[in-house]
């Protein structure tokens, strides 16, 4: 990680998604300030703290940006609502579409992990 600035060097680092296209789609959303927040699963070693700084790596595993985690909160699939939705930034940033990908993308998770 040469290219990121000195006091950067020690964060850990992710990219969004399950893969190099979504990964970028997410980091642009970042980038352009429509995604301010994002989940995770309790089981992903994502689980970050407020004040903490992550490293966003693009698709092809290059460091982007820099983000800071300024709150967490634990929430169960159904309690998660429309205004954490449209904090997210995906899709049409309705609560509907949120709860579809990520449905989708929790049972693609959990098929591949049974192969």
């Amino acid at each position: 990680m040469s290219a990121v600035p000195p006091k950067y060097q020690g964060l850990r680092s992710f990219a969004f998604g399950d893969g190099p296209e979504l990964a970028d789609a997410l980091l642009d959303l970042v980038i352009k300030g429509v995604k301010t927040a994002t989940c995770s699963t309790e089981d992903e070693p994502n689980i970050s703290t407020p004040g903490e700084r992550w490293i966003v790596l693009d698709g092809r595993g290059e460091p982007a940006c820099v983000i800071e985690t300024t709150e967490v909160s634990y929430r169960r699939f159904g309690d998660v609502d429309a205004a954490f939705a449209h904090e997210e930034g995906e899709g049409d940033r309705s609560l509907a579409y949120w709860r579809d990908a990520h449905r989708r993308y929790l049972d693609d998770r959990e098929s591949s992990t049974k192969t």
